[in-house]
């Protein structure tokens, strides 16, 4: 009897037991369904092949992504990329092509786009660094269309040295409404800046340079208002430079420099009020004149090269209301007329070149300023041009190049009269009697004149 009730007992802890496993099992289960729910995926399949096939089509068919890199946005990263959550997903923003640093992805001689780049449609930077070589074969041309896909989302567009990169700008990046920044630099490009990149509203910044680029700036480049950076620079553009430009006045640096515009500078210009840095040296078919423009208005320049520019006239006064003016560079012009003694008043100006033209008159500037601004400093080849003696001092040089203007007295001269005004009249007889000029006396002939007077004693003694 006891042997059963004892059983029994046993039994009935046996399925409470059995009762409370299943209910921890089925509680965990639901635990570990949700947690699986919770936690992102990863990344979704066809992001991660189009990743793959972009990369590998740059740089070549041996290249396995899925088996270097099974997790390219977590515990396997690749050197380039960069990845963000969206909605609980890990999609790709950023990508980097070229030896940037030691394990970056490098470009193969066949490197080439394919359309797969634009399915990554949350890329927000796509840059390429000596990707396209002069050896790239077939030769790569920058894709005409698909840009659109980026319209909303990619802020940042970079070619740099890929002289292997030929062909058009394409129309199609004036679609990318939301760029910041788009640089080409040292490309192989042909072809006219499309009208199209007017409408890129949001851009900060717009560099093509030394990318062989021909025809005019277009005049759509005024709608660029909130742009802060213009450089042009080292292409082949020509012709007038646009009146639109003067749209431009949160623009900080322009450079449009080794080009071969025409027109001479633009009036409008002098509505760019933020501008610090304009460069336009080396355009010498440029001409015109530095009057052309109201220079008192660009309060906030810095920087103002016009080297080689083909430029005539003169230096207009309106340049002295530049005080934060530091380089400015007028060589190798037709500018003629006197050199503005006040150029030395302007209180940043710490560098001013303007050899090679065709200035008159004396350089009234103190040896104080030569010695400041040393080296950058330049005045040689002005023919007409002289200096004056009275400002150089004793055992300095005047500016190198530069003649002394023509019955200019030595400074050093009339400092020596000055501390020898102890001695007697310089316009004494006496002294002329020994054949020494009047004005010419001081402590050196004071000297000679009592040796003079020593030896005569000694004579009439003898005698």
């Amino acid at each position: 009897m006891l042997a059963r009730e004892a059983r029994q007992l046993m039994e009935r802890r046996i399925a409470l037991l059995l009762l409370l496993l299943l209910v921890w099992l089925s509680n965990g289960a639901q635990l570990l369904v949700k947690t699986e729910e919770a936690a992102p995926t990863p990344m979704e399949t066809r992001e991660k092949q189009a990743l793959y096939s972009v990369i590998q089509s740059f740089v070549g068919g041996s290249w396995n992504g899925s088996v270097l890199y099974p997790d390219p946005c977590g515990w396997t990263p690749i050197q380039g990329v960069s990845c963000d959550l969206f909605k609980g997903v890990w999609y790709v923003t950023s990508l980097s092509i070229g030896p940037v640093l030691d394990n970056s992805l490098q470009c193969a001689p066949d490197a080439n786009f394919t359309p797969t780049l634009f399915e990554l449609t949350h890329l927000k930077s796509l840059s390429f660094y000596n990707c396209f070589s002069l050896n790239t074969r077939p030769a790569t041309t920058i894709p005409s269309s698909g840009w659109d896909t980026f319209a909303v989302t990619l802020e940042t567009l970079e070619f740099r040295s890929n002289p292997g990169l030929t062909g058009p700008l394409p129309a199609g990046l004036g679609m990318v409404k939301s760029l910041k920044s788009l640089v080409f630099v040292g490309n192989g490009l042909s072809g006219e800046i499309p009208f199209e990149i007017g409408h890129l509203v949001n851009l900060r910044r717009l560099v093509f340079s030394t990318s062989g680029l021909t025809g005019s700036i277009p005049t759509s480049i005024g709608g660029l208002t909130s742009l802060l950076k213009l450089d042009l620079s080292h292409n082949l553009l020509q012709g007038n430079l646009p009146t639109e430009l003067g749209n431009l006045k949160t623009l900080n640096l322009m450079d449009l420099r080794n080009n071969s515009f025409t027109g001479g500078l633009i009036p409008s210009m002098q509505s760019m009020v933020s501008l610090q840095d304009l460069l336009l040296s080396n355009n010498p078919l440029l001409g015109g004149t530095l009057t052309t423009i109201g220079w008192s208005n660009m309060v906030n320049l810095t920087t103002l090269d016009l080297s080689s520019t083909g430029l005539t006239g003169s230096i207009p006064d309106s340049l002295l209301d530049l005080k934060s003016l530091r380089c400015l560079a007028l060589d190798n012009n037709h500018l003629s007329g006197n050199v503005p003694q006040n150029l030395a008043t302007m209180p940043n100006l710490s560098a001013l070149y303007i050899n090679g033209n065709n200035f008159t008159g004396k350089l009234g500037f103190s040896q104080d300023f030569y010695e400041k601004l040393g080296r950058r400093f330049a005045s040689w080849n002005n023919p007409s041009l002289c200096y004056s003696a009275t400002e150089i001092s004793e055992g300095h040089d005047g500016p190198v190049g530069v003649q002394k203007c023509t019955g200019d007295k030595e400074a050093n001269i009339g400092l020596r009269n000055k501390v020898d005004r102890s001695g007697p009249d310089v316009n004494s007889s006496l002294l002329v009697s020994f054949g020494i000029p009047g004005n010419r006396v001081g402590g050196f002939w004071w000297l000679v004149l009592a040796q003079e007077l020593v030896a005569t004693f000694i004579l009439v003694m003898v005698l």
